[in-house]
């Protein structure tokens, strides 16, 4: 592995160097092997999974690495906390791929570090296999993601509400730079090292906003807001739900980061909730866009502190970004949900009626892949039209008189609607017996075909119908946590 550290290069006000914590005995669980085929990694054979497990636990460190924890800050659930940190997490350093594009290699679960409080450092078996999995099923479902390179179970229990074996993932990203970074130094009146991060995250990014007329940093802005629409718009095509949209969870590159108590949306209903820490629900499926706008308010204020108080001449450029948000959302939003209703040819009351649609699904209590899936196949199969009829009743006939008016064929609409509904996706009770299965034996055995069909969630394989089954209850229960 060959590292570039430019993110050590910007100063320690923005890390703590800090190394691994070896394990005892560190074991390869799961290894990506499209994603070392993308770094320019090739798995040793199996003789030395020893010695990859000994690299991705921390306990030998590549040559070239430097490992940190990385400086930030965030407002978790509405409350600003100005030191969060790597708590445990340990960045190793930059590697470039075949296409010269940069990614972090992070290793998570890897130890303390100064900016652990009071926490061990360490993360579950459980967490990280989720966080492996999940990853997996959002690149292939075409959300922007972060990825998982290998988990490495480390032969050491973690006490949580009880001893579970403890794990170590990597993750791969494009950056580890949060909307929390910047309010880390923003919250310190540090104008120079915020100023020095956001011309990095511009080069690194964001590089053709050199290129156009205009203030850097407001330019920089109006790029984050377009990332993070076309993340959550992404989210809300799938119906992921990420559970903790703080703003240390806010990746500057608009990939989905931080796979804690996320989940998957089962009936459809814009208040679900799974996430046993948000009490008052605000998380809810249905309130990421808002959440969305208000985590981009936060970062247009970091923008704002790169200037001196009161200076009117960049407030008014970045305010108008700011109200402009929910528009271009909705935009985008509206532009997606027609594409997966098939509206090939927009029609002035589009919108109008994919919220009707939408009402019948919440009203008639339908599972939201099911739905539109049956609704994708009632195209070319007479025993899907009649499966989506009794799903959606009259709102059957009224979306099928929509399609009718418009110049395409049954082939071309389902083709537009198949490349946005998915067949398959990470179910949660399914998703919880593979955690289960590989806590309890410690191998990956219900992980491999679990990560195999879901990385088809497009197509029909056979693997499909095994992980396409909804929980008897509904999800009504259904709680997700932490895992720190």
């Amino acid at each position: 592995m060959d590292f570039a550290n430019t993110y050590v290069a910007l100063g320690e006000r923005f890390y703590q160097r800090s190394e691994p914590t070896p394990v005892s005995s560190p074991t390869l669980l799961l290894w990506n092997t499209r994603l070392a085929e993308q770094l320019s990694l090739r798995q040793k054979p199996a003789s030395d999974a020893e010695a990859l497990a000994a690299i991705f636990s921390g306990n030998t460190l590549p040559k070239g690495a430097e490992p940190i924890a990385s400086a930030y800050a965030g407002h978790q659930f509405g409350n600003f906390n100005p030191q969060l940190g790597d708590g445990r997490a340990h960045l190793l350093g930059e590697l470039l791929d075949d296409q010269g594009c940069r990614w972090d290699l992070q290793l998570k679960g890897s130890g303390r570090s100064a900016f652990s409080r009071n926490g061990d450092g360490r993360c579950a078996i459980g967490p990280a296999v989720r966080e492996f999995i999940m990853s997996e099923a959002m690149q292939a479902l075409g959300v922007p993601t972060t990825q998982c390179l290998a988990v490495v179970t480390t032969g050491e229990s973690v006490y949580r509400k009880t001893a579970e074996p403890g794990a170590v993932v990597t993750r791969v990203a494009s950056s580890h730079i949060r909307l929390g970074t910047f309010q880390y130094f923003a919250a310190r009146g540090d104008r120079e090292s915020l100023t020095k991060l956001a011309d990095y995250t511009i080069d690194r990014h964001y590089p053709e906003v050199r290129e156009l007329a205009g203030n850097d940093h407001v330019l920089l802005l109006d790029k984050v807001i377009e990332k993070q629409i076309t993340l959550v718009v992404a989210w809300m095509r799938v119906g992921f739900i990420h559970g903790v949209m703080n703003t240390d969870n806010t990746a500057i590159c608009g990939d989905t980061i931080d796979f804690g108590p996320c989940a998957m949306m089962g009936v459809y209903d814009p208040q679900t909730v799974y996430s046993s820490i948000d009490t008052s629900g605000r998380y809810a499926f249905g309130s990421q866009p808002d959440i969305a706008h208000w985590n981009m308010v936060r970062f247009a204020e970091c923008i704002l502190a790169l200037y001196e108080q009161g200076d009117e001449a960049i407030f008014q450029q970045v305010e108008p970004l700011i109200s402009d948000f929910p528009r271009r959302f909705q935009q985008q939003y509206m532009a997606m949900m027609a594409a997966k209703f098939g509206m090939a040819i927009a029609e002035p009351d589009d919108d109008k009626l994919i919220r009707s649609l939408l009402d019948s699904f919440s009203q008639r209590q339908v599972d939201y892949t099911i739905g539109f899936d049956r609704l994708t196949e009632s195209l070319q199969s007479e025993a899907a039209a009649d499966q989506a009829a009794e799903l959606l009743g009259s709102a059957f006939p009224a979306w099928r008189q929509r399609l009718a008016r418009q110049a395409t064929t049954d082939d071309e609409v389902y083709v537009l609607m198949r490349g946005q509904n998915p067949r398959l996706i990470p179910r949660n009770h399914l998703m919880e017996q593979v955690l289960q299965s590989c806590t309890e034996s410690g191998q990956a055995t219900a992980a491999e075909p679990f990560l195999e069909a879901l990385r088809s969630p497009y197509e029909e394989t056979p693997q499909t119908a095994k992980y396409q089954s909804v929980d008897e209850d509904f999800d009504r229960g259904y709680r997700t946590f932490c895992g720190t």
